[in-house]
């Protein structure tokens, strides 16, 4: 085994509250719990949910999204060790043994999933296991280090927030919540794609078969193209599907213009500005799109 390999083997540190913290991805938890928030706020009905159910539901979401996370740190604590974006997680600086990353996370997720079916139906927790299985299993242990497609396959764990929040009102999935899945799932290759251009000797350090390394920007910079456009009719079909109204159609309509433009400027730029740029009005992009979901259901 690598030296790589053994990193966090053998930690006799003792891990602090912000180390098991930031094993959760903070980051990537608050915009599951948003998403997830607003497949809650439209779903038929949500005024009729209890506002304490409504809290536990969001707060399995959170716990769910933040174990998987930990799992998938636990597994990639190799190549977190050799890339400069990851390389300050607990794991690579050692501050606390593999094992009890593995072991919160394993905690987290079951906990999050029996509080879910318990409070709130069965429906829902089968949607957030079956969510955590296919990141930690199907993404992280398979396709991230296997094909360059894997965050096109992978990122289906992260499109699935939505659906739960519609689910734990509800009790069931229509088209409506598919719809909002379907953002994510295609909002998630050119989002992580205009990550991996400027972050692209990273992926190829830890050997991560990200688009950018076996294929080359520009094919990389076709297909986020592809996906961007694909999004623009996805992103107005709430309208279309009877959860939105005019205000969401516009908002939907000029976001996404916009997030095409942002391609557009990657497609010509031979620097990373445009990349960086892309990546950071992505995540603008979804928060704005879901916000303006809600506001138009109120």
């Amino acid at each position: 085994m690598s030296n790589i390999e053994t990193v966090a083997e053998f930690s006799t540190a003792e891990a602090s509250v912000s180390d098991y913290f930031a094993l959760l991805k903070p980051k990537v938890m608050s915009l599951v719990v948003f998403t997830g928030f607003a497949g809650l706020w439209v779903a038929p009905n949500a005024a009729d949910l209890h506002p304490v159910l409504a809290i536990v539901a969001i707060v399995c979401l959170a716990i769910n999204a933040g174990a998987a996370g930990a799992i998938n740190m636990w597994f990639d604590r190799d190549i977190d060790a050799v890339m400069k974006r990851t390389q300050n997680r607990p794991l690579p600086l050692n501050k606390m043994h593999s094992d009890e990353a593995l072991s919160f996370g394993i905690v987290l997720s079951v906990l999050s999933v029996m509080m879910m079916g318990v409070a709130l139906n069965w429906v829902a927790a089968g949607l957030l296991a079956f969510a955590n299985v296919f990141y930690v299993f199907i993404y992280t242990m398979w396709l991230k280090r296997s094909t360059p497609q894997n965050i096109v396959i992978g990122g289906a764990a992260g499109a699935f927030p939505p659906m739960i929040g519609w689910a734990a009102v509800t009790g069931d999935i229509t088209l409506a919540p598919i719809a909002l899945f379907a953002i994510i799932f295609f909002w998630t290759p050119p989002h992580f794609w205009a990550l991996a251009l400027f972050a692209n000797e990273d992926y190829k350090r830890a050997k991560v078969p990200m688009l950018p390394v076996t294929h080359g920007e520009r094919h990389t910079k076709i297909q986020m193209m592809v996906y961007s456009l694909i999004i623009l009719p996805i992103s107005i079909s709430p309208y279309f599907l009877n959860i939105s109204g005019t205000g969401y159609l516009i908002s939907a309509s000029v976001l996404s213009l916009f997030f095409i433009y942002t391609n557009v400027r990657v497609m010509f730029d031979k620097t990373y500005k445009s990349a960086k740029l892309m990546f950071g009005y992505s995540v603008f992009y979804l928060f704005a799109l879901f916000l303006a979901l809600m506001i138009d259901k109120v």
